[in-house]
């Protein structure tokens, strides 16, 4: 079968040629139909995310796809059940096996594509909006690189949940689409974003993908009791957060990570994508997805992501 992995620590990500794997006790094989990229991505592929595995590995971390083949002790999945795995690694490849007590079974309704494309990004939006941040219907949500993969989901929820939400993006194009999603007010990235959300009434709960000085000035039109969650650090600076001022403005920065929850409590990312995917056989969310894109052009993929040239999510069908 066909992979896109890593072959050593430092090499090159690259397509190869790799021995279709057997399930092991628990496990299913899954024909691969689509795989989400993501940013983590990009940082596996440099070594840098808190969670690269060790080499040979093979990158891609959400997929969908049907079951070929179970393991011994496997029992509520058969060969033919469509069903859609946050991996951590291996969804870039015509084959996988993974855990099956990871598979969530598919509504005939959900695509391959918009299923690996919720996982990550829809599921990061909803457990730290919900889960952690508390948002309550009538405040106010600030969404920075709000056309991005998870920033637009940020947007759809932040609106399902009851807020008023404000999108920060680049360009008209971004803008648009963000709108299109929920949001209420839109901001260029090239306006003053501290003045402009202080125009606004101020950010009750900030959800920030880009970090540097983005967060800063976030941080500064966040409203007294406010809470921020420093989602990721797309534009490369990690922020330093003044603890004097969480102390004058009574301020809660809240730390969030998807996958350290399948460490400690999977339960939680499992109630969280099973109220997902409900939501999509609803038609109550719905994933943009700018680029689908075979195997081959996986690396074509990931410039697209690190150009920021992409809006919603970009998928690869093996």
């Amino acid at each position: 079968m066909r992979a896109y992995c890593i072959s050593s620590d430092g090499a090159a990500a690259q397509l190869c040629d790799l021995n279709r794997p057997e399930p092991g006790d628990g496990q299913v094989r899954v024909a691969i139909k689509a795989c989400g990229l993501n940013f983590a991505d990009l940082l596996m592929q440099k070594g840098t995310y808190q969670d690269t595995p060790p080499a040979p590995f093979t990158l891609g971390m959400e997929i969908a796809g049907v079951v070929d083949a179970v393991g011994r002790g496997v029992s509520d999945l058969n060969p033919g059940d469509r069903i859609a795995v946050y991996s951590g690694q291996g969804g870039l490849a015509e084959y996988g096996v993974f855990d099956a007590d990871r598979a969530i079974l598919l509504p005939d309704s959900t695509s391959f594509e918009d299923a690996a494309a919720i996982q990550i990004a829809y599921g990061t939006s909803h457990m730290a909006l919900d889960h952690r941040a508390r948002l309550q219907p009538g405040e106010t949500l600030l969404v920075t690189g709000a056309a991005g993969g998870v920033g637009l989901t940020a947007v759809e929820i932040g609106k399902l949940m009851g807020a008023t939400v404000i999108a920060q993006a680049r360009g008209d194009e971004k803008l648009a689409v963000a709108r299109d999603a929920g949001a209420d007010h839109v901001i260029d990235t090239s306006e003053d974003l501290r003045d402009r959300v202080k125009s606004l009434g101020g950010a009750d709960v900030v959800y920030d993908a880009i970090g540097g000085d983005v967060f800063k000035a976030a941080f500064r039109a966040t409203n007294p009791e406010g809470r921020l969650l420093p989602i990721g650090f797309a534009g490369g600076d990690i922020p330093h957060i003044p603890a004097n001022h969480l102390l004058v403005k009574n301020l809660t920065v809240i730390g969030f990570y998807i996958g350290g929850y399948l460490k400690f409590r999977p339960e939680a990312v499992r109630t969280s994508f099973d109220t997902l995917f409900q939501w999509h056989s609803e038609g109550r969310i719905k994933p943009h997805i700018s680029h689908v894109l075979p195997l081959e052009e996986v690396a074509q993929g990931m410039q697209l992501l690190k150009k920021r040239k992409s809006i919603g999510k970009i998928v690869i069908t093996p």
